[in-house]
């Protein structure tokens, strides 16, 4: 039973090797914030302050509740409580929108487009609609494709290698504790069998002398 424990342990660290080593798949997360957005116009006849929301296919909408008015840029660092607005697949676009809520008819549409990862130069898109808004996406995570990569690849490739330093620490770190653990599992074992073959040899020397005893020449000089 306990071999069978020890042999669980050590399958459970090798899985959490395997686990940390794919790492950068799993984490990357391609959360993604608004930078920053400016309307042009509004869609209501009356004059009100428009409920403005942002929402990509499959997901909720996303009120911004501080964009009120129009030819006003308004910033964000990312930190709001309504932020983020979505996250993106891997190498998979999302099919997002714009637009002005209204209690009577359908909602208004400022503009909507496919949202992709590769979209990101350096984190950072930009969408604009003509004579609608332009607004400023952010996200870390996406990666540019090849064409869309400008002079800025330093500064990326800087900023990623403290990322792959982290992966490759980690990995060090789980096949440390990987080998720590199969090494002590195995030396459980060894213990254990080492312990069972003292108790069958023990076990052995006792039926001898009971034997002995019931032959009388126990005690035999």
């Amino acid at each position: 039973m306990k071999r069978s424990r020890y042999l669980l342990i050590s399958r459970r660290l090798l899985i959490f090797y395997f686990f940390c080593c794919s790492i950068p798949g799993i984490m990357s997360t391609r959360l993604v914030t608004l930078g920053s957005i400016e309307l042009y116009q509004t869609h209501e006849w009356f004059p009100s302050k428009p409920t403005i929301y942002f929402s990509c296919q499959g997901d909720n909408r996303t009120i911004l509740p501080d964009v009120k008015q129009t030819n006003i840029l308004y910033t964000f660092n990312g930190e709001e409580s309504w932020q983020p607005l979505t996250e993106l697949p891997v190498k998979k676009c999302k099919r997002c929108g714009l637009y002005e809520a209204d209690a009577i008819k359908s909602d208004d549409v400022f503009d909507e487009w496919e949202l992709c990862p590769d979209d990101f130069v350096d984190g950072r898109y930009s969408h604009v609609k003509d004579k609608e808004f332009n607004a400023t996406f952010i996200c870390l995570e996406c990666i540019a494709s090849a064409d869309s990569k400008t002079a800025s690849s330093d500064s990326k490739a800087a900023v990623k290698k403290p990322k792959v330093a982290l992966v490759v620490i980690i990995c060090i770190l789980a096949s440390v504790v990987t080998a720590i653990g199969m090494v002590t599992a195995y030396k459980l074992w060894q213990k254990r069998k080492r312990e069972q073959d003292q108790a069958r040899f023990l076990k052995l020397f006792e039926e001898g002398d009971d034997i002995e005893d019931e032959l009388g020449i126990g005690h035999v000089i």
